[in-house]
């Protein structure tokens, strides 16, 4: 059988013989004679000196193995050299053809786990993960030097560096830029010192750790904190209140109200008539949770205010006098909240002139426990942060039209 076929990744090839092995298909191929320079003496020659058959892995052909044969062609030079010829398909002293190795640095990357990239692609796990670390030497940038402003947040990783990870990103083009081993202070501090000089910004979660790691480092910097963890303290303070006040309820209520707690969440004026029912009769059975309700509608109507208007002064002004609001009410659970909202006030009233948030980076930490649970885990620090930031990077590439590994 003598015929040539146009082959992805097999250009130029001469494809003799097609047979089947078991589950693999075997291809003997070789490729056509020409001339070949002399790599000793440069000169030019066509005498075939000997043939030697090289076993190549290829990539699968109908979701079967394949396996190339390759008839490979050793000239002999005048000077006495020796030598192969050159494929396009194969690099030197390689045993994978350089699609197979391709699509391997790929899988590496975008697959679950290293052993199910091996299991698709015919090989081993400990092969895998030779090509992901060779990806991550050459596309992994050292020495990040970070831009004007950032964010910060940390995710739980569970590997040999330690239990928790911190991952800082660009808060305008919302880029990971790289990932630290732990969020300690110390670590923090060294790092912003080192690669941080032109930051000018921070968007961070209302954690004090952070906070002090940054001013340490950065001096002055401008600190915004994310609208959706200050916020969150008010529900909690509600919520605080629920649970406290049901607890002298009759079973059937107190369950009831636990089930149906989405409704004091939500916002009166998107109440369905059921709902705003359960409201009115939840709301009847307790003064303190009734004052809670109206307290957490309060806040949710400084919070539209402060969006929709450009004046800081007015913004605080109105917070402060929510503030007093809280004072008036006497209760435990919105007055801890404040004591919080106003060890942040700067950095909360900061979120409404700065148009960033840590939105992104909870998006990125949802696919990181994604991709933990998926791999069962992962024991290296230095594999799991390349894998992280690759994903993502490949993940741009490929809607922006390009996607390849060289």
């Amino acid at each position: 059988m003598n015929f040539t076929m146009n082959i992805p990744g097999l250009k130029d090839v001469l494809i003799e013989k097609v047979e089947e092995q078991g589950d693999r298909t075997i291809l003997h191929i070789s490729l056509p004679k020409k001339r070949h320079r002399c790599p000793s003496c440069g000169s030019f020659t066509e005498k075939v000196h000997d043939y030697r058959l090289q076993k190549i892995k290829h990539l699968k052909w109908f979701e079967r193995l394949t396996c190339l044969f390759y008839k490979r062609r050793r000239y002999a030079c005048a000077c006495g050299k020796r030598f192969s010829e050159k494929a396009s398909f194969i690099e030197k002293y390689q045993r994978y053809s350089k699609e197979w190795n391709q699509v391997a640095q790929i899988r590496s990357i975008k697959a679950k786990t290293f052993k199910e990239a091996g299991e698709t692609l015919g090989t081993s796990s400990s092969t895998i993960i030779r090509r992901f670390q060779r990806v991550a030497r050459e596309q992994m940038v050292q020495g990040v030097r970070l831009p004007k402003a950032i964010a910060i947040d940390e995710y739980k990783g569970d590997t040999d560096a330690g239990k928790f990870q911190l991952i800082i990103a660009d808060a305008k083009t919302r880029e990971p830029l790289d990932i630290l081993p732990n969020r300690k202070k110390e670590t923090i501090v060294d790092y912003l010192r080192q690669h941080g000089d032109e930051v000018e910004l921070v968007v961070m979660d209302m954690n004090h750790s952070f906070k002090a790691a940054v001013k340490k480092a950065l001096g002055r910097p401008v600190i915004v904190a994310d609208r959706f963890h200050y916020c969150r303290y008010v529900y909690w303070a509600l919520d605080a209140v629920r649970r406290d006040v049901q607890k002298e309820w009759h079973p059937y209520d107190r369950k009831k109200c636990k089930r149906m707690r989405h409704v004091l969440y939500k916002r009166a004026e998107k109440l369905t008539d059921r709902e705003r029912w359960y409201r009115d009769r939840y709301l009847s059975m307790s003064e303190e949770l009734r004052k809670a309700y109206e307290l957490k509608e309060a806040y949710c109507e400084w919070f539209d205010q402060a969006k929709k208007t450009e004046d800081v002064a007015e913004v605080k002004r109105r917070l402060e006098a929510f503030y007093q609001q809280v004072e008036s009410s006497q209760i435990p659970a919105f007055q801890k909240a404040m004591k919080t909202f106003k060890n942040w006030q700067v950095e909360i009233l900061n979120s409404f002139i700065f148009p960033y948030s840590n939105g992104f980076l909870e998006g990125i930490n949802n696919k990181t426990k994604v991709m933990k649970r998926n791999a069962y885990g992962y024991r290296r620090f230095d594999h799991f942060r390349a894998k992280i930031l690759l994903n993502i990077k490949y993940q741009v590439s490929r809607n922006r039209g390009s996607l390849r590994v060289t």
